[in-house]
């Protein structure tokens, strides 16, 4: 495992999320009841950004078309289900694809990402 600095744990409190940066890839790191996830800040249905998603479930929600992900796994809980008909047919466009996660840690007071896993 590689594992790259992301930022001071104490910048990632219970409740929280940041995006980094680390290795030109956007990561959005999210301290869920204690609990750290690292995954990638791009839905991959759209590109589009996932640090407002809601977390419901143990899934990331895109705030976009609301597909869901396991926070987990990455897995695909929902393919675009939004808008209602309009939704499904853009989500025919492109096949399901897991959200990208990645190994996560602190280590000496920091929060560390494995991007190569």
């Amino acid at each position: 495992m590689v594992w790259t600095t992301a930022l001071a744990a104490s910048d990632l409190p219970p409740g929280s999320r940041q995006v980094v940066k680390l290795n030109q890839q956007p990561i959005l790191l999210l301290n869920e009841g204690g609990t750290l996830h690292a995954v990638s800040n791009q839905c991959p249905h759209l590109k589009l950004p996932m640090k407002s998603g809601k977390i419901q479930d143990g899934a990331i929600v895109c705030p976009f078309h609301r597909s869901a992900f396991d926070l987990c796994s990455g897995a695909v809980k929902d393919w675009t289900p939004f808008p209602p008909v309009v939704g499904k047919l853009m989500g025919k466009m492109s096949t399901e694809t897991a959200l990208p996660v990645f190994p996560v840690r602190v280590e000496n007071g920091e929060v560390q990402v494995d991007l190569a896993a």
